[in-house]
């Protein structure tokens, strides 16, 4: 580093322009009277007093009387630490930078891009531990185990939580001891794929897998866009992949956190005239208030009913507006799916407690 540029960085860290010169100027004199460091730099010869009475009190050089005004350079331990400590906070205000830039604040309704993969898993780990109701997960197995304790803590607290693990062909699925305790159902695609956190029909986080050239993500927080991102999960992660794992027996009380898929399986009972009993939670699409309810489902409807029939039904025969009818004391009531608006319940969990026949 030459003259020019000590003189630049002691600029930069508080001095004044003639106090750096009159500074690098004593550091190559050692010991020099006041007319001497003025004449080695570009410092006045009215001002050269004062630089230097400035550089003592900033500890910098100690001055004594000679025959004139004379100066030497202190030891520099007292620069020196200055001059680190500015470089910390420099470097620590770079990395605050670009921690802000790479994680900018969620709005109420917001889809943010993130450069870095690390900030898109670090906010669904947030967003696992905050989940109250359902969570959809695609994951590869290395994936799997960076949100795995959250996702242990949230199905301990009754989150409905779907599970994809997505294997490559020299990937291994993790033991089932592993993947049991973390989720409600799991499935293993043999195919790599995005890593994917979906809670509460609010919260998205994605990014592209690992063997993609770009690294970003995206953090979305709207129902409608997450909505979209709810049907990529379903027919690219979900529906035609073998079960690894699941909580149900014929035992316990089924739960269904999409109305599609309860009506799939209650459809075919309803043909052979089933009693059926459920319990539903959701929202008053009106109020937007919370409901239960309890009754007897009698019917249900979607836009796809008129095709031909297959069994089960295709996912995508029931794209459209689907609905069941639930008959219960106070009255009975049109229970719609996801973002439903024309049914008077959007319902968030379907429980069938029954099902007996005549």
């Amino acid at each position: 580093m030459d003259d020019s540029e000590l003189t630049d960085v002691l600029e930069d860290a508080g001095l004044s322009p003639y106090q750096a010169e009159a500074y690098v100027a004593l550091l190559g004199l050692g010991t020099a009277s006041a007319t001497d460091i003025a004449d080695s730099c570009d410092v006045p010869d009215p001002r050269i007093y004062d630089v230097l009475r400035d550089l003592e009190s900033k500890g910098y050089i100690e001055t004594f009387q000679q025959d004139s005004l004379t100066a030497r350079a202190r030891n520099p331990d007292v620069v020196l630490e200055d001059l680190r400590s500015r470089s910390s906070k420099y470097l620590d205000a770079a990395e605050t930078i670009e921690e802000r830039w790479n994680q900018p604040e969620i709005s109420e309704h917001e889809v943010s891009i993130v450069k870095r993969f690390e900030t898109v898993v670090s906010r669904a780990r947030e967003l696992i531990e905050a989940a109250e109701n359902q969570i959809q997960v695609g994951v590869n197995p290395e994936q799997f185990y960076a949100v795995r304790e959250e996702l242990i803590a949230a199905h301990d607290r009754g989150v409905n939580i779907k599970l994809s693990i997505c294997t490559s062909p020299d990937e291994e699925v993790p033991p089932l001891s592993d993947i049991e305790g973390t989720c409600t159902e799991a499935r293993n695609r043999e195919i790599p794929a995005p890593f994917f956190v979906l809670v509460d029909r609010t919260w998205t986080c994605f990014a592209p897998h690992h063997d993609s050239v770009n690294e970003y993500g995206v953090l979305v927080k709207d129902r409608t866009h997450t909505y979209v991102f709810h049907w990529f999960f379903l027919t690219c992660l979900w529906e035609i992949w073998d079960t690894l794992y699941t909580e149900r027996t014929p035992e316990t009380p089924t739960t269904y956190v999409d109305l599609r898929h309860a009506v799939r399986d209650i459809e075919p009972l309803l043909n052979e005239d089933a009693i059926i009993e459920a319990t539903v939670e959701g929202y008053d699409t009106e109020t937007k208030e919370s409901v239960g309810l309890t009754g007897r489902i009698t019917a249900v409807d979607y836009t796809g009913s008129s095709i031909g029939r297959t069994d089960p039904v295709p996912l995508a025969q029931m794209a459209g507006r689907i609905s069941a009818t639930l008959a219960t004391d106070s009255g009975t009531y049109e229970v719609g799916g996801w973002g439903a608006v024309i049914e008077e319940i959007e319902a968030t969990e379907i429980t069938i407690t029954d099902v007996t026949y005549e």
